[in-house]
């Protein structure tokens, strides 16, 4: 039975207080039989959803979401590896943030650069604790029967592969550290949304990183990592910039993606994104794993 709970906040950071009351001070053993096994029984704790004390990496942090989740995790107190593949554009993140932060240069779908760069990272600051694998791309969108085979795996390699080698060689770190999260940026398509006609190479990946999650959230339990997905909808960044598009009008679906929102009737920003990894990456978020969490604004929900 729980007795009651006790919600704050103060200026400094957000925290919440839960007083359970069991007979005989002890919780059921169903609470004690769950992957987080190693989590330490405690009546009444306090969680804040600050990164003090923590080292971080983020992928695909030059710019939009990955820039904006950087900057909002050195603030709240943690070192940070920031990644991306260009190196002009990564300097200019870490200039931005300061000597909390360290840039580094690697191709998301290339073993030795990622484990190259992961080194750096521990090197540097001694520890991971966090990882947020946001590097992605929409890659080449197009009929099915259009698209090369070529374009395929360049979606499927930086998105899917991109994300397994950035946990892959993350992983033995966080276990190392006692445990840790991850934070995987997937999307409404391919988990919610399947209305994106042409943008199937994109929805598969996003819909493998998904699938990825939830095995790990399983596997990782015991080591107290967790792993969760962050599904976004329509998000004001520059990605369009950097999308293809061939033929597309052959197979569009007749409607206003990215304006049909039913929640404030426009798309998200990266700080709203980047709020949502500050929280899944926090201990305030310390019994959540497994999860997908949509920020659409109730976009997909449409269809």
């Amino acid at each position: 039975m729980i007795s009651h709970a006790m919600f704050e906040a103060s200026t400094t950071a957000t925290y919440f207080t839960v007083d359970f009351t069991y007979p005989n001070e002890n919780p059921p053993p169903l609470l004690l039989a769950h992957p987080l096994r190693n989590c330490a029984w405690h009546p009444q704790e306090e969680f804040h959803m600050d990164l003090k004390d923590k080292v971080a990496l983020v992928t695909g942090a030059g710019s939009g979401i990955g820039k904006s989740a950087a900057i909002m995790f050195a603030k709240s107190g943690a070192k940070v590896g920031v990644l991306s593949d260009t190196q002009s554009e990564i300097e200019k993140t870490a200039k931005q943030i300061g000597e909390s932060a360290l840039a580094l240069t690697a191709d998301v779908s290339d073993p030795l650069q990622v484990a190259s760069a992961v080194g750096k990272l521990v090197e540097r600051f001694g520890r991971l604790d966090v990882v947020f694998a946001n590097a992605g791309i929409n890659g080449v969108q197009a009929p099915i029967d259009d698209l090369t085979p070529e374009e395929w795996d360049r979606t499927i390699n930086v998105n899917l592969r991109g994300t397994f080698l950035t946990i892959r060689y993350t992983v033995p770190h966080l276990k190392k550290a006692g445990g840790g999260a991850i934070i995987v940026t997937s999307s409404i398509n391919g988990t919610r949304y399947f209305a994106n006609s042409g943008a199937t190479a994109y929805a598969v990946s996003k819909a493998g990183q998904l699938a990825m999650v939830q095995m790990l959230a399983v596997e990782l339990g015991p080591s107290n990592i967790r792993i969760n997905a962050i599904c976004p909808g329509a998000i004001d960044t520059d990605i369009e910039d950097n999308t293809q598009k061939r033929n597309v009008d052959k197979v569009k679906i007749k409607g206003k993606f990215e304006r049909d929102i039913p929640l404030h009737n426009k798309p998200g920003s990266a700080d709203d994104v980047a709020k949502l990894a500050l929280f899944l990456a926090s201990d305030a978020s310390s019994h959540i794993t497994g999860t997908p969490v949509w920020i659409d604004g109730a976009q997909a929900l449409l269809r």
